[in-house]
């Protein structure tokens, strides 16, 4: 089983189980908020009305714990579906820069392979593996080492997220509203976003994103959301092109 996975090769096996090892310690210490984030919108799914294997499916292949958030409000309130998809896809639109990110390192590989690689990329990985290698030189870019780093952040991730996220299906009939899992959510979410902002543009979009979904949290079909979203996205771009320009004058 091992060698299918590293390779025959026992020096090139020891390279790849190392680095897939790396990327897997790295990322354990947020894998607790990753799970405990997992089990709510597992519970969520069902408790707006899903059947178990609508959310065991929805699990499976969205994979993406932010849009299924936005959406399942607005699909337990009958939003129109043009809705519910614009609002998971402004949600999940950090991925495009992800990806933008990422492609230096993984641009060889063939589209299927990219497109698993980005179906398991996360907020978390991606942030892990760029603070690790965002400086490697070019020629270094998506070598052995690397690609197996990722692979074992985004595996002890997707792990985490989808046995808490089945667990929380599972026993989501059994799960008193008194234990008050939307505010657990809500502090899965704060400790995944406040490692990821590291400069003034990011606080700028953090804080803008906040404020507004806040003063917008009573617009109908939750689109207050929506205007955070793309309000704090603005906002941060707006911020880093004023301190580049000052940055150039000075």
């Amino acid at each position: 089983m091992l060698e299918r996975v590293f390779g025959a090769d026992p020096a090139v096996a020891a390279r790849r189980r190392h680095a897939f090892e790396r990327g897997m310690r790295a990322v354990a210490p947020a894998t607790i908020a990753t799970g405990m984030w997992g089990l709510v919108t597992g519970v969520a799914m069902v408790k707006v009305g899903l059947t178990t294997a609508q959310a065991l499916g929805m699990t499976m292949l969205v994979y993406a714990g932010s849009a299924q958030l936005a959406a399942l409000p607005l699909i337990a309130a009958a939003a129109p579906i043009w809705v519910v998809l614009l609002t998971a896809t402004v949600v999940n639109l950090r991925f495009v820069i992800f990806s933008a990110g990422l492609r230096p390192f993984f641009r060889r590989f063939s589209l299927g392979r990219r497109l698993f690689l980005g179906y398991v990329t996360t907020d978390i990985g991606f942030a892990l593996f760029l603070s690790r290698y965002a400086n490697a030189p070019d020629e270094e870019r998506g070598s052995l080492e690397q690609v197996w780093y990722f692979l074992g952040i985004a595996a002890a991730n997707w792990l985490a997220w989808q046995a808490m996220s089945v667990l929380g299906i599972v026993l989501a009939a059994q799960v008193p509203g008194a234990w008050g899992l939307e505010f657990a959510s809500i502090l899965a979410l704060i400790a995944l976003t406040l490692p990821m902002i590291t400069s003034r543009p990011a606080l700028v979009g953090a804080v803008t994103a906040g404020l507004v979904a806040v003063l917008g949290a009573g617009l109908p079909l939750k689109l207050g959301l929506v205007a955070g979203v793309v309000v704090g996205i603005a906002a941060a771009m707006s911020a880093e092109v004023l301190l580049e320009r000052t940055g150039a004058r000075a």
